[in-house]
């Protein structure tokens, strides 16, 4: 089977438009329609529908688009390395994926080492949820993810490799005039009657566990759509929250933050596929170490085994496993 349709019929299931989809290609949308049946007809099957907004797959369809999207980014990438033999260099570009808070912390600063030590390098930043960001891994889509084992947790998978980068304790962040702001390490319990706020189901579940374990619950009255929200509702006196510890070089000048005595915390990694890993990878993977013990001089010296990487209650302090 031609390539070229797959990529066709992949192109039409993600934009869910003949006319929309032929844009894009460059084609006719009698040409796509013309690949599409060809298709149709090779597998014996129907694989699109058509409905009122234009078309999407069938079961079969679907099916079909799943494999041939792993098939073409496989073949992208059996493209892209013999190139970069051919050219003696590496041409393409650098996708990485971080979670929300490690993009706005440490992977910056680890990106500006990487540039200095590697030359120019094309690079692009996709931020996402770390869920998310392993299966874009897997698809072929990014070539190294910096991740977090809070719940639900960091599933085992042979098809990555996974480099721990450290253990990150999460903090509270508190409205600059808050009563609380510079006090040093405060109990859970002294926070019992504010309003939080959270913006992810992970994040609230590292509250909620703590809060438990102290024998006291802690009000998550507000939700936000995403990590600036949840800042901009602290900033403004409507909650407090719980944020990374990796976040507070990067947080703005209206909130501030005090730690919990035995926060609860966080493992980060950085996810690499086993499969035509990117030359900057690696060298990538040093400036995050890097970067997050700059952040963390006083990491406690832990180094999780490939048991207690999966097996370790997600968010639980580990300095005491």
């Amino acid at each position: 089977m031609d390539l070229t349709v797959w990529r066709a019929f992949v192109t039409v299931c993600r934009v869910g438009s003949l006319s929309a989809a032929a844009a894009e290609l460059n084609h006719t949308q009698s040409a796509v329609s013309r690949q599409i049946a060809g298709l149709e007809r090779q597998l014996g099957v129907p694989l699109v529908e058509r409905h009122a907004r234009g078309v999407r797959p069938t079961p079969a369809g679907e099916v079909f688009r799943r494999h041939a999207l792993a098939t073409l980014n496989e073949a992208d990438r059996t493209v892209r390395a013999v190139r970069d033999v051919c050219n003696g260099v590496c041409d393409r570009p650098l996708a990485i994926g971080a979670t929300p808070s490690l993009a706005a912390g440490i992977v910056p600063e680890a990106l500006r080492g990487l540039l200095r030590q590697a030359g120019p390098v094309r690079w692009s930043l996709l931020p996402g949820l770390s869920a998310q960001l392993h299966g874009r891994v897997i698809a072929g889509d990014l070539d190294i993810a910096v991740v977090t084992d809070a719940p639900p947790g960091l599933a085992a998978d042979p098809r990555v490799d996974r480099r721990f980068l450290g253990l990150d304790e999460m903090v509270v962040v508190l409205p600059a005039g808050h009563s609380l702001a510079g006090c040093g390490p405060v109990r859970i319990q002294a926070l019992a009657d504010e309003t939080w706020v959270e913006d992810n189901d992970g994040s609230a579940a590292l509250l909620r566990q703590h809060a438990a374990r102290a024998g006291v619950s802690a009000r998550i009255d507000l939700t936000a759509a995403d990590l600036p929200g949840k800042l901009a509702l602290v900033a403004t006196g409507h909650a407090i929250a719980l944020i990374p510890g990796v976040m507070t070089c990067a947080l703005r000048a209206d909130v501030t933050t005090t730690p919990l005595v035995g926060p609860p915390t966080r493992g980060i990694y950085a996810i690499t596929p086993r499969r035509d890993p990117h030359p900057c990878a690696v060298p990538l993977l040093d400036q995050l170490t890097t970067a997050f013990a700059s952040v963390h001089p006083a990491q406690v010296d832990y180094q999780p085994t490939e048991s207690n990487a999966h097996d370790a209650a997600p968010g639980t302090s580990r300095r005491h496993q």
